[in-house]
């Protein structure tokens, strides 16, 4: 032991150790082979026996004062003891090693040195001498005090005793200097302060002077007393726990010691204790029970049930009822209700053989027999409740109405609850529940909304209750009383029933949901979407909120000082001086950014000094100072619907309001709520967020602004870019909006270079020029589409167009070839497209535009002879009615479910252009009578 417990050259043993079980010097090595010594206590040095000694250097009176730190002294004697364990398991290996060293063969080394020489060398001992084992003499308890110090400790007894307390304590201070290891001086102390009322400073010496002795049990229990009248449990603990290690048969230490852990929840170590009392007093009950107890917190309910069972089988005698009635609490607890049957009644022919068994007792029985079915047999233990009075028993029947109630036997719960009307204790609000619970089961709804009225009553921030009567009363056709359950109040006060401020019932998520849920039912889509809309949107605002709230990484000083030293510390003869550091780019970075981090803190320390002494302060300087760490707790506002972007049920919510105000033309609401879900919901699976997106375009589509629905179909037409349908629902979406997309011509120039086949990008970009009168451009990007797909009629119909209008400028030199190409490829669109009346009104309408109007005529007339049929739209497979809406298909009425594909009104009204243009008024105005009147 380094800091205590060696003495000086000078210093003799006898004097000043107290039976330490050190290794005397003139123990041989023989001693090391294993054999075990003996010290003053007769034990080996193997049991870890610690007692304190001050050494050279340490102020005994320092443990007395005040610690800065708030360290207690028993915690630091705490520290000694461990520190003195330690060194002495050290030196127990040692001695290990040791003497495999002196049992090994080869005495020399292959290089000369024998074994003693390396013993010596390594320090543990001066040479390797034999001697004979002897073992050591038994040193007293105390140390032999020299006639000085016992004269000063008469002389401090004798002012002790005349009242002169404060030059006794300076005599027992210059004691304790001159030897620190008497126990006496600070025991005095301890008594000098007590009669000072000074307790705190009394304790202190009586804790040096309890470590000196530590085989005083009285000492530590009377220090144990003290502390617990300071409120120190951890000291008491402590001081109870050496009493113990002092008299291991003090059954009282022993039971204090462990009620203390169990006061304070600490159930292990208190079933630790409670068992290391029992197997000192194996028959006593209350131990036992104790026991029991303390394993069935921590969950060993097998053990808590086999130490019962052990005392009840070996110690009948000193068992009672109590323990018995314990142990059925345990089995019926884990189910095995046939063992309990059968130790009670045991229990009834071994204790009670002339007399019923106690009611506590015959109620778990008759509990026993309902759980396994025996409803008659249970009834016939329960005859008693229902003859005694109920005052005293009622939680006893409260206990019969729940294992009913578990089982589902409502009626049977319901009977005995009833018994409990009037009760103080148990007529209650709880008791309420479980009888409506009981009246739902049974079908008796009025009974059971009149008890949840009356729950309501006594606790109205009660949401399960509110749920549950909104459901019952919704469900028996009062939907307005339904409503006014989970509506706000008109006068509402957040203030709760105990005067305490809190969040009221009505903004509670599960209740908002509900109301929602009620208005959806009944097709009351305003108030169902001013319920839960307002709610998503603060959730996901402060979901994204707390997505964005990240705890900086600040370095400290000395991390970026060791950063750039690796580019600045290098030796003045390095080879490559003068060459660039050989390190990582990423390490590089990490020194660059160092550096200019330290410049600038620099700079702000020589702001900060300025700033002081232009202000007449002295500046201190903070070199020596770390940073002071960011704070890493962020406070998070309650969100109205908790777990919004976690479960299915959530996201269904989400997905159902969003398609509700799609439906109710708010666009703006459901692409906000779309984006901050994908924005916030960064734990969604990819299917439901590809889902998300999708809905969001489809809604996207219906507004005039692509701001929110283009980067949806922006990432659907990234995931899949060869599909034509969503290249569909791409252009849909910038097509229809009224303000300019920045994005959309970057992100078609990125998609064309990174997939240079795809068609759609080609026929999109040939529109996008068509647009803007640009067309030579357009007819470029639909001969690349052609080139591609040459049969495809709609690629055949925008190149012939394309010619057509490239026809028409007045720049052209070869018009008439540019003509002829445009009608070729419109002839092959009519032939690719089956001579349908569509591709005749568009032949029909190249001619008319280019001025033929003889040929437009025709085709005109062709249109007109051909009838076809109006269908439907062609809709892609996720837009579905349903699925746009979010309601159902027999509640949506539109003008235009049926698509326009009869062509006969546009050929007739631009066939009557034709002949008014020349002069045949009679014929045109008869194609309008017979094509183009209501």
């Amino acid at each position: 032991m380094s800091s205590f417990g060696e003495m000086e050259d000078g210093e003799g043993l006898e004097t000043e150790r107290e039976g330490l079980s050190d290794v005397d010097e003139d123990e041989g090595d023989e001693d090391f082979a294993g054999d075990e010594y003996v010290d003053g206590d007769g034990e080996g040095e193997e049991n870890d026996d610690y007692q304190l000694e001050f050494g050279t250097g340490m102020d005994p009176l320092a443990f007395v004062e005040e610690n800065e730190s708030g360290v207690m002294p028993f915690e630091q004697f705490q520290k000694l003891e461990y520190e003195a364990l330690a060194a002495r398991k050290r030196k127990a290996l040692a001695l290990q090693r040791a003497a495999k060293i002196k049992s090994s063969k080869a005495q020399e080394d292959v290089f000369g040195a024998s074994v003693d020489e390396i013993w010596e060398s390594a320090g543990f001992g001066v040479g390797r001498r034999r001697r004979r084992r002897k073992k050591r003499r038994k040193l007293g308890r105390r140390s032999r005090l020299t006639p000085e110090v016992a004269k000063m400790l008469g002389e401090a007894n004798l002012l002790y005793a005349m009242g002169k307390f404060e030059e006794a304590v300076e005599l027992l201070k210059e004691c304790v200097r001159i030897a620190p290891n008497v126990p006496d001086s600070y025991h005095t102390l301890g008594l000098l302060y007590d009669a000072m009322s000074d307790r705190k400073k009394a304790l202190n010496f009586y804790m040096i002077a309890a470590h000196l002795t530590p085989k005083d049990s009285v000492l530590w229990k009377r220090l144990a007393s003290w502390s617990m009248e300071q409120g120190n449990i951890g000291q008491v603990i402590y001081c109870l726990t050496k009493a113990v290690k002092a008299d291991p048969d003090d059954v009282d230490a022993k039971w204090d010691r462990a009620s203390l852990f169990a006061e304070h929840n600490d159930y292990q170590k208190a079933a630790e204790a409670f068992e290391q009392l029992l197997l000192q007093r194996p028959s006593d009950v209350e131990v036992c029970k104790m026991v029991a107890k303390m394993h069935h917190k921590t969950g060993q309910c097998e053990r808590a049930i086999q130490v019962l069972e052990k005392l009840i089988e070996e110690h009948p005698a000193e068992a009672d009822l109590t323990a018995v009635n314990l142990l059925a609490e345990l089995l019926m607890e884990s189910g095995q209700f046939a063992t309990a049957i059968a130790h009670i009644d045991h229990a009834s022919t071994l204790y009670c053989p002339d007399q019923h068994l106690p009611i506590d007792l015959s109620t778990k029985a008759g509990i026993c027999h309902a759980y396994l079915g025996n409803l008659e047999d249970a009834e016939s233990f329960f005859e008693e409740l229902s003859e005694e009075r109920i005052e005293g028993f009622a939680d006893l029947v409260m206990d019969v109405g729940d294992a009913y109630l578990a089982l589902g036997e409502h009626k049977y719960a319901l009977h005995y609850y009833e018994m409990l009307h009037g009760d103080k204790t148990f007529d209650n609000a709880g008791l309420c529940l479980k009888m409506a619970e009981c009246h739902v089961a049974l079908k008796e709804t009025r009974a059971a909304i009149d008890l949840y009225y009356r729950v309501l009553q006594d606790l109205p921030h009660h949401i399960e209750t509110r749920l549950t009567l909104a459901s019952l009363l919704d469900g028996n056709g009062h939907f307005d009383e339904a409503i006014s359950v989970l509506a706000p109040p008109e006068t509402s006060e957040n203030v709760g029933p105990s005067g305490d401020v809190e969040d009221p019932w009505w903004k509670d998520g599960e209740v908002r949901k509900k109301l929602a849920k009620l208005y959806l039912l009944h097709e009351q889509y305003p108030q169902y979407l001013d319920t839960l809309v307002p709610a998503i949107q603060e959730t996901l605002y402060l979901e994204s909120q707390n997505h964005k709230v990240r705890n900086p990484k600040r370095l400290r000083k000395s991390v970026l000082l060791e950063r750039v030293r690796w580019i600045e510390d290098r030796p003045p003869d390095e080879v490559f001086h003068g060459f660039r550091p050989v390190l990582s780019s990423s390490n590089m970075v990490k020194a660059a950014r160092a550096k200019k981090k330290l410049q600038q803190l620099l700079e702000d320390k020589k702001d900060r000094k300025a700033a002081a002494l232009a202000a007449g302060h002295t500046y201190e300087s903070e070199e020596e100072e770390e940073e002071e760490p960011i704070p890493t707790e962020v406070h998070h506002v309650k969100q109205p619907l908790p777990n919004l972007l976690k479960d299915e049920e959530h996201y269904q919510l989400i997905l159902q309001c969003c398609r509700t105000l799609t439906f109710s033309k708010r666009y703006w609401e459901a692409l906000e709520i779309v984006h901050h879900t994908l924005q916030a919901g960064s734990g969604l699976g990819q299917e439901k967020r590809d889902e998300l997106r999708n809905l969001g375009a489809r809604i996207a589509y219906q507004t005039r602004d692509a701001n929110y629905g283009f980067d949806c179909v922006k990432y659907m037409v990234a995931q899949r870019p060869y599909s034509t349908s969503v290249w569909n629902r791409y252009y849909q979406v910038i097509s229809r909006s009224e303000a300019r997309v920045p994005k959309h011509n970057k992100f078609m120039l990125h998609m064309r270079s990174k997939y240079p086949d795809i068609v759609s990008t080609m026929i999109i970009s040939g529109h996008q020029f068509n647009m803007i009168s640009q067309q030579q451009g357009a007819l470029r990007e639909y001969l690349q589409a052609y080139k591609l797909q040459p049969e495809d009629p709609f690629i055949n119909l925008c190149a012939g167009t394309a010619f057509i209008n490239l026809s028409l400028g007045f720049r052209l030199s070869n018009r008439n070839q540019c003509v002829m190409q445009g009608f070729s490829f419109l002839y092959k669109y009519q032939r690719l497209v089956n001579f349908s009346q569509e591709s005749n009104f568009n032949l029909a309408r190249a001619y008319h535009h280019v001025g033929l109007v003889q040929l437009a005529s025709t085709y005109y007339e062709k249109v007109l002879s051909t009838y076809e049929k109006d269908r439907p739209p062609v809709k892609l497979p996720h837009e579905a009615v349903e699925m746009e809406t979010g309601i159902s298909p027999k509640k949506v009425t539109s003008d235009h479910d049926l698509g326009h594909c009869n062509l006969q009104r546009e050929a007739a009204y631009n066939l009557h252009l034709i002949y008014k243009r020349s002069g045949a008024s009679n014929l045109a105005r008869q194609l309008l009578k017979d094509y183009c009147s209501l």
